[in-house]
């Protein structure tokens, strides 16, 4: 188990977490888990992450989720993992995404209230689910009603569909619409329309018994079971209805939001009607009942309207007009009475006003006096033991006595129109078995629940008990059924609870006793509650703030019930003397028959204690009253429910139930939207979790071995699979799952535990993923490699091509940078050579110049700076020395003032130190190294002096020198300042030059700027101008362009929309024409089956007249229709037939006028349709003149381009004219002799055309030896061939001049030039012959005219042969290169696949030698045997293809059969002339036979033995099938023409007359055998087509022979019969598809759907408890072969009775309308048909049935058409689903179905496999958002019962009359040849 888990709780694992919002919310492990862990590591679908911690003390793992593959099955039990939030994904999941609103959970049906009006319930869904298992469809309501049905014929036990739920769940509209499927399906056994009454006794109970609540707009306010009863074949003969606990205090009060019954509010809506005056109503507004809830209308609904359909129920049901107002007045006075205003009087007292409006009406609708109500209302008797009181009531009790008179009264009533329901509902005739469908309320608890809330639960205490068995019953017989071990299965048990409110001294018993008390209360009843239970019974608590209050702990939940109001609404009483009053009403019978039964309204008691107050009469007591009201003790509501709920209960389980749980997805009414705290709530309350948990304890995935071996096949191996699939599935199993404990196997079924499905479908997975792996390796390598070898072929190509590009522009490239760079080299030599000269000339000057100039400026400088030192050397002197005078005064003048004070202070000083004797040693010593720092100091200067006196002389010396030298440069400086003045005023002269030069230069560049500018802007305008011409030439062309394309689109519009508009017509009047045909035909069809039932009614009625005779017996009419047919064999018979014989040709007298009113009625029609045509003929006049004008305006404007049409047509009529000239020649040729002998050999024509060949073969030889020769001449001169100059180059002939001056012979010249001039003989190049020897003058001359020698273009066409041949030649190697690598790629291919078969037969022989014996030999068999498997599916390929050979021979065969009897036949049909030329053989017909006429003669009194013999006892598949097609018809035919040839008019009524009934008698005998129908068919149309083809009418007659138009009718016109003869044919038509049909239906939804025809593409998914119920035994499985087969037969059996071509394609077109149509609206239907594979599987079965199309050459029938829908719907399974782009492709694809049908297959398509995915929601909107515009039906499913209107072309014979044969075995050896 351990082991189990770790393999399953794997990271990527998804389990169910508890969430408060949503319930479960969905998590992803992220890790493994191990044994042990405490956590488990999660992340959330949002993508949060989460670690979920275990229960230490349990350590339970949260639930897994079951696969992908799996949610969204029909059956909750078909999921692996059973549990909680399993069952409420699923739900979701179907409810919100697939729009699925029902459910299978085990045998209960989970119904979820959609809140929104599906398409679902139609009468063709209805007859869909007719007749089938209810697993093979998807889950639905008429699925239970269907398998409840079933069950009551075929276990003879009655049954009971039990419908719960809370309100608004929609258990109403359950079980009406079960009841309104029984009414449709079974039909009622007499002509009183039962089931029509069982249905409209649906609005009469909706409108008093439900109402508007918070919750739903019609809840039901009532529980009621339904009995529908059946006779003993099973059609409704009655019903009868049961109601409990009707709500009456809705009467009187509703909350907010709410409303009281709908028939108060129908009642207000009308009172405008005249027969409503005297109720004096009004709106619903004005009434107290009726206004409480604030919300009198909703929405949707109209009041008025839901009147109008409950009166119309109440007639229906035969409650009689005077009884419907009774019931209406008793409505309207409660309305009134609820408006009673009750004043107080005082304190203890209460009064009515005397004059109270509504009192007043009140009292006059029910017929009583205003004083005493008035005064009943506010007093009360009261009774003692010895004395009556009359006392007053406040005004409180007043009111409330008020409103209790009114809740009894309308109790009474509704009651009253039960019983007059259940009246109208029974029947005489006895009941044989019963349906019965109970619709009760469900589990209920609010926030404040009182005794509704009490009892309802407590009736669903009682249910679930009885549910829980039966499931527990159930799951009990399955496992002895199979043998299965069976284990108790503990399961809860509500028995105590039960115990807890029904036993003795339980709650309702303490109640009652309680309500007998005379001061009892709900406070003292509280107490005993408490006292009794509340320490004896665990399920009773006590609250613990409330002591008024108890709380029971039921099965679904625990609910608290306050006790106010428990013991009042447990009495139910009513004051007794408004009760007499009541009765004293003599105006009013209907009131007065309420309460007739009635008993006294008193308490249990019968007395009742004063509680105060003033008594205002005493009355004596009445003894003997007193004692009998003291016994006549009423029954309380407690007691009362509880023995109906006992009856109930009891009727349920003498019965087979079916549950049906109804479920209220939200509390807002939204449609589709999934609340999952409500809808777990509910789950948990009405048994479906608890329906699970059981099938959970025990096992409850179960499969077939077959469905396991299917589906696992993948897990085995081949050496697993034996021929006994049960042991094949239990070795398996048995390495698969190694605990035994995990599954069952049982005889025919293997039961699983709960999750094994999903550890199956996880290896299965896993494998199917690494195969898929593998494939997918191997497929991508594969394509890769492919994909790779083409681009590198493609790579080198482009490379190879491109290099050579790349190449050549490369060279080119080079020559071309070359030659430019030469160029560029010299010319930018001369650009810098002439740039540099300018450049140096003007350098040179400027630096002369400047340099001028610089020499002037610095000598100014020298000089200027030179006497600027001088005066500042002076000036810089002087104030030098003045500046050092100053300072030497100042410092010597200062350093006197400081040595003076300085001396002053150190003498005064030196006088105090020289006081001392210390002192004076110091100095001492210190005046020693002074005097030795000065005397070397001394010396220093010393050193200093001598060296500042040399430096001194020598800067003495140096400056002598400078100032010499500087002399002699200012004398030269001098002289070059003379120089430079004079070069100044040069350099004036010459700059002034330059300013006027430079000048001249500005303007002349200014004036050539602006010529330049003038030019460009004269170049632009240009331009500009050019190019807006330009703009206006493209603009003036494309808008001629544009005119022309709109003038041709305008025409080519024109033209499409009058041939639209044209086809439309057509197709119009067409569909008109078939909806009058089908009109007409429908119309037939009823009037023949009106009248078959008038001749029945007529039989029964003279065999209830008559005594039968001995050895006659009665039959049933819908077997046999009369006696004489099944008693021919005696004389009675045969004078019956006489009888009848008369009177049906009486008859069919009396009906011609209904067949002449019809004929009469199709020929307006023809007249109609002839006007319709005329005016289509006169449109499209119209459209040609329309057309005209179009043409004659385009051809004005494309009067240009004609021209220039034209002229280019007399160009090429000049061009052809040569050719004309030889075509006439040789047409002149061959007129010559127009005898067949002129194109003979010899011929004057076949010799002009053998020359001509001749002479065309002569100049192809001569052609070809001058090609050879110019070519190698061409090719010799090829490299002296030179371009000398650019001129000679430009001129064409230059290639060829030196070739032809080397061609100096004559002779040669001469041989080359006539072989090309005789090659170019086509009109292009044809020339004038030039002589040789002016050819050869030409080239000898000095200057040849090379371009008048080639003036021709000879030479030119002799290259361009060259070249073609060329390139012939070059194709031609190439082609056989192209052929030689493809032989040698085949072969290498080839040696490749022998090298591998090479490679892998040596390693299997490798593994084989590895292996050990006994498994080598099991590997070499298992090798042997898939080699031996592939032969043979070899060989079978080939044994196919034979057989379709042998199959196609035979059919030829029989083709050429046929031709050869057809021709065997047209020799016996010769001329007169010829036959006597001829020997005649012995066995020919006598010589009087050739006078034969063709024509039959019988007496008067053989009319009936000719009928007997050729239509009542002629068997087709006997005598029949040997003679000639359509015979029977012939021989009536050529009787009917001797009864014409002799004017026997009375003869000729009676012999049609007795054909037509006889054939409508043996069709209505075996009108269920197809031969015998076809027969009929053919030669009914073939006795039409004689009467047509021997009418007279020229349009019948355009095909006859000479001798076949004189045997034409001669004296009778017998068109009014031959409408009846086809009307006859269109019934014998429709008869034939109805038995097509009943032989069709049963294969086609197993052969089309349910049979693999391919093999292994279906897999089988888990189903669940399905078929639990099969009510059919099997009979052998259909498969599409049946179906071909039939098909076969059908057509074969047509074709040999000789049934029309035409009218066999329209059988066959209805044959695959009804295949498709069944198909497709099982797929619809059943969710586990919709998949990718079953989409394949249809598409092949689709594909195989138009190759037998194609194999009777019928594909132009317009069947394949007919399949459109379904082959749409196949693609639709197959297709992407994903993407915008997929949508669209979708909504274009889908053409033929409908938007609910897309819709529907979408939300319907479920993965078999885990691979696939599924179609997303949005996706799904995004389809309804496309196709929303589209106008079609909403209708969901096909019209199975279509059947197209039929036609029968005119085919007239080619049969001679007079060859017809009779042979002896038809009996008619009375007919006379004449």
């Amino acid at each position: 188990m351990n082991q189990e888990l770790d393999f399953m709780f794997v990271k990527y694992a998804r389990v169910w977490i508890p969430d408060v919002e949503e319930v479960w919310k969905s998590a992803e492990l992220t890790k493994d888990y191990r044994h042990g862990d405490g956590v488990l590591q999660l992340q959330l679908e949002d993508g949060k992450e989460l670690e979920y911690k275990l229960d230490p003390k349990t350590n339970n793992l949260p639930h897994l989720r079951n696969p992908d593959i799996l949610v969204g099955e029909n059956d909750l039990t078909a999921l692996s993992y059973l549990h909680e939030p399993a069952v409420l994904h699923n739900l979701k999941v179907r409810f919100t995404d697939s729009k699925l609103i029902y459910t299978y959970c085990g045998i209960v049906l989970v119904a979820i209230n959609p809140y929104e009006t599906l398409p679902i319930y139609g009468t063709d869904i209805i007859y869909a689910y007719s007749g089938q298992n209810m697993g093979d469809m998807d889950p639905h309501i008429f699925a239970v009603a269907e398998e409840a049905y079933k069950q009551m014929a075929r276990d003879e036990r009655n049954q009971s569909i039990i419908v719960s739920g809370e309100s608004g769940a929609g258990k109403t509209v359950s079980a009406k619409y079960a009841m309104r499927y029984f009414a449709t399906v079974s039909g009622s056994a007499s002509e009183a329309n039962v089931e029509e009454k069982v249905l409209a006794s649906n609005p009469i109970m909706e409108s008093i018994g439900n109402a508007k609540t918070t919750r739903n707009d019609n809840s039901s306010r009532f529980g009621k079971y339904i009995e529908i009863g059946f006779d003993k074949k099973y059609r409704i003969i009655g019903a009868n209805m049961r109601t409990y606990l009707l709500e009456k205090s809705r009467v009187v009060f509703q909350a907010d939001e709410e409303r009281n019954y709908h028939i108060f509010y129908q009642l207000c809506a009308s009172a405008h009607l005249p027969e409503f005056k005297a109720l004096k109503l009004g709106k619903a507004g004005e009434f107290h009942y009726t206004k409480q809830g604030k919300n009198p209308v909703i929405d949707g609904v109209d009041d008025a309207k839901e009147m109008s359909t409950t009166r119309n129920a109440f007639t229906l049901l035969g409650v009689n007009e005077s009884y419907q107002l009774g019931l209406f007045q008793i409505l309207a006075s409660i309305l009134h009475l609820g408006n009673v205003e009750v004043k107080d009087r005082d304190s203890d007292s209460s009064i009515i006003p005397p004059n109270n409006g509504h009192l007043s009406v009140f009292c006059e609708l029910m017929g009583v006096t205003y004083q005493d109500m008035s005064h009943w209302l506010c007093h009360k008797k009261l009774k003692t033991a010895t004395e009556t009181y009359i006392k007053p009531v406040p005004k409180l009790q007043a009111i409330n006595a008020r409103d209790a008179l009114a809740k009894h009264i309308y109790a009474k009533l509704f009651n009253w129109i039960v019983d007059h329901v259940n009246k109208a509902l029974h029947s005489t005739v006895k009941q044989h078995s019963f349906i019965g469908v109970l619709d009760i309320y469900g589990f209920e608890t609010f926030e404040i629940n009182s005794f509704e809330q009490f009892c309802i639960n407590y009736a669903n205490e009682k249910l679930q008990q009885q549910f829980n068995m039966h499931v527990f019953k159930l799951e009990q017989e399955e496992y002895m059924k199979e043998q299965i071990p069976w284990t108790l299965i503990d399961f809860y048990d509500n028995q105590p609870c039960i115990n807890l409110i029904e036993a003795k001294m339980g709650i309702l018993d303490l109640l009652d006793e309680e309500c007998k008390m005379p001061k009892g209360s709900d406070d003292s009843w509280a107490q005993k509650l408490y006292n009794t239970h509340l320490k004896t019974c665990a399920l009773f608590e006590k609250p613990r703030m409330s002591n008024k209050a108890f709380i029971i702990q039921h099965f679904a939940d625990k609910v608290e019930y306050q006790c106010d109001g428990f013991l009042e609404k447990n009495k139910d009483t009513v004051n007794e003397e408004q009760i007499h009053v009541l009765k004293a009403s003599k105006k009013f019978d209907l009131l007065v028959e309420l309460f007739r039964d009635e008993e006294k309204a008193t308490s249990p008691t019968g007395a009742a204690p004063a509680t105060g107050g003033r008594t205002r009469l005493s009355v004596k007591p009445d003894k003997n009253k007193a004692g009998q009201a003291s016994k006549e003790h009423k029954k309380t509501v407690g007691l009362q429910f509880r023995n109906s709920l006992q009856l109930l209960m009891e009727t349920l389980n003498a019965t087979t139930p079916h549950y049906v749980r109804c479920i209220k997805p939200n509390d807002y009414k939204y449609a589709f939207t999934f609340d999952p705290k409500r809808a777990v709530q509910q789950l948990r309350a009405c048994g479906v979790l608890e329906t699970i948990r059981i099938s959970a304890a025990g096992f409850p995935s179960r499969w077939t071995y077959q469905e396991f071996f299917s589906r696992y096949r993948v897990l085995m191996k081949q050496k697993d699979v034996l021929t006994d699939r049960k042991m094949t599935c239990k070795n398996v199993l048995e390495k698969l799952v190694q605990d035994p404990d995990k599954y069952q196997f049982g005889k025919t079924k293997i039961f699983f535990r709960a999750g094994q499905v999903a550890y199956l479908e996880k290896l299965r997975a896993d494998k199917l993923r690494a195969a898929c792996i593998r494939i997918q390796k191997t497929i991508r390598c594969w394509l890769a490699r492919k994909k790779y070898l083409r681009m590198k072929h493609a790579a080198t190509t482009i490379q190879r091509y491109v290099r050579g590009y790349q190449a050549r522009c490369l060279a080119k490239f080079l020559r071309r940078t070359r030659a430019a760079i030469i160029i560029q080299k010299y010319q930018r030599m001369y650009v810098q050579r002439t740039c540099y000269k300018r450049k140096q000339a003007a350098a040179l000057a400027m630096q002369c110049i400047l340099r001028a100039y610089m020499a002037r400026q610095l000598y100014k400088s020298l000089l200027r700076e030179h006497k600027a030192i001088i005066i500042q050397k002076m000036v810089r002197g002087w104030l030098a020395r003045q500046w050092f005078k100053r300072s030497l005064r100042a410092i010597v003048y200062l350093q006197c003032c400081i040595r003076r004070m300085r001396a002053k202070r150190e003498l005064k000083k030196l006088k105090i130190e020289a006081r001392s004797v210390e002192h004076f040693k110091k100095l001492n010593i210190g005046m020693e190294n002074k005097i030795m720092q000065l005397q070397r100091r001394i010396d220093e200067q010393n050193k200093e002096n001598r060296g500042l006196s040399e430096r001194l002389n020598s800067l003495e010396v140096s400056h002598a020198a400078e100032s010499e030298r500087l002399r002699v440069e200012l004398t030269r400086l001098r002289g070059a300042e003379e120089d430079a003045k004079n070069n100044a005023n040069k350099v004036t002269s010459l700059l002034e030059e330059v300013e006027r030069l430079r000048k001249d230069l500005q303007n002349t560049q200014k004036e050539k700027k602006a010529i330049e500018d003038w030019a460009r802007t004269y170049q632009d305008e240009m331009e500009q101008m050019i190019s807006e011409l330009k703009e206006q030439n493209h603009l003036l062309k494309n808008e001629k362009n544009d005119l022309n394309r709109l003038i041709q689109e305008q025409s080519q519009q024109w033209k499409e929309k009058m041939q639209r508009a044209l086809k439309e017509e057509t197709e119009q009047l067409e569909n008109d024409l078939n909806e009058e045909r089908s009109r007409y035909q429908n119309l037939l069809t009823e009037h023949l089956r009106l009248e078959e039932k008038y001749d029945d009614l007529k039989e029964e009625i003279t065999l209830a007249v008559n005594i039968p005779k001995p050895g006659h017996r009665r039959t049933d009419s819908t077997h046999s229709s009369n006696e004489s047919e099944c008693t021919y064999n005696s004389e009675f018979a045969e004078s019956e037939d006489g009888t009848r014989g008369g009177e049906d040709a009486i008859k069919g007298i009396l009906d011609m006028s209904l067949f002449l009113k019809l004929q009469k009625r199709v020929s307006e029609l023809e007249q109609e349709k002839q006007s319709l045509q005329n005016e289509l003929d006169r449109r499209e006049e119209q459209f040609q003149r329309a057309r005209a004008r179009d043409d004659e305006e385009h051809k004005k404007a494309r009067s240009a381009e004609l021209e220039y049409e034209s002229l280019k047509r007399q160009e090429l009529e000049s061009e052809n004219k040569k050719l004309k000239h030889d075509l006439n020649e040789m047409r002149q040729s061959l007129r010559g002799s127009a005898e067949a002998s002129s194109a003979a050999p010899g011929s004057p024509a076949y010799t002009v055309l053998l020359d001509q060949l001749n002479a065309s073969n002569e100049e192809l030889e001569v052609r070809k030896e001058e090609v050879l020769i110019l070519r190698s001449q061409l090719v010799s001169q090829k490299e002296a061939m030179q371009h000398k100059d650019e001129k000679e180059t430009m001129t064409e002939p230059l290639p060829y001049i030196e070739d032809v001056q080397k061609l100096t012979d004559a002779k040669e010249i001469s041989q080359a030039y006539m072989g090309l001039k005789d090659t170019n003989r086509s009109p292009r190049f044809t020339r004038r012959p030039t002589e040789v020897n002016e050819l050869v003058s030409r080239l000898r001359s000095p200057f040849p005219d090379y371009h008048k020698l080639n003036e021709d273009g000879e030479l030119w066409l002799v290259y361009e042969g060259l070249k073609e041949t060329n390139r012939l030649l070059e194709s031609q190697l190439q082609a056989q290169r192209r052929s030689h690598e493809n032989e040698v790629e085949v072969l290498r291919g080839e040696l490749q696949s022998v090298k591998e078969e090479n490679n892998r037969q040596q390693q299997l022989l490798a593994q084989n030698l590895q292996l050990p014996p006994e498994a080598r030999i099991e590997a070499s068999l298992q090798h042997e045997i898939t080699r031996l498997t592939n032969e043979n599916l070899d060989l079978m390929e080939q044994l196919e293809k034979q057989d379709k050979t042998v199959r196609k021979l035979k059919k030829q065969l029989k083709v050429f059969a046929k031709k050869i009897n057809d021709l065997e036949g047209g020799q016996m049909d010769v001329s007169p002339g010829q036959t006597t030329d001829e020997p005649v053989h012995p066995v020919n017909i006598p010589r009087r036979e050739k006078d034969f006429q063709g024509m039959l003669e019988y007496k008067k009194e053989d009319e009936l033995k000719l009928v007997k013999n050729l239509i009542l006892e002629l068997k087709p598949r006997g005598v029949a099938v040997n003679l000639i097609p359509g015979l029977p018809a012939y021989i009536l035919f050529m009787c009917l023409r001797h009864a014409d040839y002799i004017n026997d008019d009375q003869k000729v009524r009676s012999l049609l007359t007795s054909v037509i009934n006889s054939i409508k008698k043996i069709l209505k005998k075996r009108g269920d055998d197809f031969e015998t129908v076809s027969f009929w068919l053919s030669n009914t149309c073939r006795f039409l087509h004689c009467l047509k083809q021997y009418s007279g009418d020229e349009q019948f007659m355009k095909h006859n022979t000479t001798k076949q138009n004189d045997h034409c009718l001669s004296n009778f016109d017998l068109a009014e019969y031959r409408q009846v003869l086809s009307d006859l044919a269109i019934q014998i038509y429709q008869q034939l598809i109805k038995c097509m049909e009943n032989i069709l239906q049963p294969m086609i939804v197993s052969g089309m759907l349910e049979h693999e025809t391919i093999q292994g593409v279906s897999g089988v998914k888990p189903t669940g408890l399905r078929k639990r119920t099969s009510s059919i035994a099997d009979e052998g499985t259909y498969t599409l072969d049946s179906i071909i087969r039939q098909l076969n037969s059908f057509h074969s059996i047509m074709c040999q009775h000789g049934t029309d071509p035409e009218l066999i394609k329209q059988v066959v077109k209805q044959q695959f309308y009804i295949i498709g149509a069944v198909t497709l609206n099982n797929l619809l239907l059943r969710k586990d048909m919709c998949s990718w594979s079953k989409g394949m599987q249809i598409r092949y079965n689709v594909s195989q049935l138009e190759e037998w199309l194609r194999d009777k050459n019928l594909m132009t029938c317009g069947a394949k058409e007919t399949l459109e829908p379904l082959i749409q719907a196949a693609q639709l399974l197959q297709v992407k689903k994903k993407t915008d782009e997929d949508a669209e492709a979708i909504c274009s694809m889908c053409n033929s179905l409908s938007t609910a049908q897309i819709v529907k297959v979408l939300n319907l398509y479920t993965p078999v496999n885990a691979f696939e995915e599924r179609v997303s929601v949005l996706f799904i909107r995004t389809i309804q958002t496309r196709l929303r515009d589209r106008k079609e039906s909403p209708q969901l499913l096909m019209d199975t019962k279509l059947i197209y209107p039929v036609t029968f072309p005119f085919n007239p014979s080619s049969l001679a009359l007079e060859t017809i044969q009779i042979p002896s075995s038809l009996n008619v050896g009375f007919l006379t040849r004449v």
